[in-house]
């Protein structure tokens, strides 16, 4: 039977083939797996994005996040979720924002919320809706295991990676760090620990328009850039990939509760060793001393990049394909479109 899933992304981060946020990332490899398998897919997202199956945007903000931009933003995804409700009667709403709750629709089709982000960051009422037909999706068990009592999950779907886009490639001597540029995900940690091991990095990543991620940029990474500290913006498509491929390796210093990390999977991938903070899942994907280093601080990390060289970028790429395939989180999403869709 062939479904209609109406898929709502964070209003304000763009969805494309390579989006630079993880809920993106997902939500855009779930499009592009309906459309190919036949269902029809809908997805409303900010002005900007390019998507597989079919597109209704809403204003992208002009300028800084901030004030009332948010809830004429939130008015917006209201409307659209509206139109398509009356007009497309979809089978399945699966919402990805960490602001779901703003425009959780009223009593209807089925809602599928997938959580991306650390349960402590979503308001808790949200996390206990009295919507019915409504259930709440993690990434991770490491995500799911704090939820509060009354907080109803549906078992993890892990998050996977493409196989044939990242693949191994001769290394180079620069190190990585990759990602959405905030201070939780600690880059400043991670040239003071490329400083202190005297190894080049390279810094690649988007900068969003808060204020908080703009003065964390000015403040804490800019005035640490160098020659061999260098900053290279945002990067997608195969400019990513070849970075991932070539790194010595990626650091990933976040000090967040990390439900999960398409970076360091991404990485692993690319047959490129991982070193970073026991944060969240990332013990669970990073396997200390046989994939990378699970570190605690700014001096162990620079301490673990001297030792880097002693893993082996096939069993990184070995993991990854027994561990990370995207086939099998792409099927496991479809399977439970059809089973709350039944």
């Amino acid at each position: 039977m062939a479904l209609t899933v109406c898929s709502v992304s964070y209003p304000f981060a763009p969805v494309t083939a390579d989006p630079a946020g993880g809920a993106e990332q997902v939500l855009s490899t779930l499009d592009r797996a309906l459309t190919a398998a036949g269902h029809r897919s809908i997805v409303i997202a900010p002005e900007g994005s390019a998507v597989a199956g079919e597109l209704l945007t809403v204003p992208a903000p002009d300028g800084l996040i901030e004030g009332n931009i948010w809830e004429r933003t939130h008015a917006a995804v209201r409307a659209r979720i509206a139109e398509v409700i009356a007009r497309d009667r979809p089978d399945i709403l699966h919402l990805h924002g960490i602001d779901f709750g703003s425009y959780l629709p009223t009593p209807g089709p089925p809602v599928l919320v997938t959580l991306h982000l650390p349960l402590a960051w979503y308001t808790p009422a949200w996390l206990t809706p009295e919507r019915p037909h409504t259930w709440l999706q993690p990434v991770s068990a490491s995500q799911a295991g704090p939820a509060s009592p009354g907080v109803r999950l549906l078992d993890p779907i892990p998050n996977g990676v493409d196989l044939d886009h990242y693949r191994p490639g001769p290394k180079g001597d620069r190190l990585l760090i990759l990602g959405r540029i905030a201070e939780e995900k600690g880059f400043h940690d991670a040239l003071d620990a490329a400083a202190r091991a005297r190894v080049p990095i390279d810094v690649a990543g988007k900068v969003f328009p808060y204020p908080d991620h703009k003065r964390y940029f000015a403040e804490q990474v800019a005035p640490r850039l160098s020659d061999d500290r260098r900053y290279l913006g945002a990067v997608a498509g195969e400019a990513k990939a070849a970075l991932l491929r070539e790194a010595r390796c990626v650091l990933i210093p976040s000090t967040a509760a990390e439900t999960s990390s398409l970076v360091a999977m991404e990485a692993l991938a690319s047959a490129t060793p991982v070193i970073a903070y026991r944060s969240g899942a990332l013990p669970d994907i990073v396997e200390d001393g046989r994939t990378g280093f699970i570190v605690d601080d700014v001096a162990g990390m620079a301490e673990a990049i001297g030792r880097i060289d002693a893993i082996d970028p096939a069993a990184c790429r070995r993991a990854a394909e027994q561990r990370f395939p995207l086939s099998r989180t792409t099927a496991a999403y479809l399977d439970l479109y059809r089973e709350l869709a039944a």
